[in-house]
């Protein structure tokens, strides 16, 4: 795992945030650490295949007649 240090914190943050992680039950660093997480990864980001389906769906959608063809795949060749 990596370690991260911060430097020239204002004491002020720093104070808010040992508050902070004493009101959530956690130390410093693992509050920190989530902070960091939600920050990067928030919960209400949108995945690019669920943002595709809601455009399509937004537009009517799409009505495509697709069937698989049985036939095996022919190998390719390089001639």
């Amino acid at each position: 795992m990596v370690a991260v240090t911060i430097r020239n914190l204002p004491e002020e943050t720093h104070r808010a945030l040992k508050l902070r992680a004493a009101k959530n039950g956690h130390s410093t660093e693992a509050e920190i650490r989530a902070i960091l997480e939600d920050a990067v990864h928030p919960a209400d980001s949108v995945k690019v295949g669920s943002a595709l389906a809601a455009f399509g769906r937004r537009f009517g959608g799409l009505d495509l007649d697709v069937s698989r063809d049985p036939a095996p795949m022919k190998p390719a060749t390089f001639e």
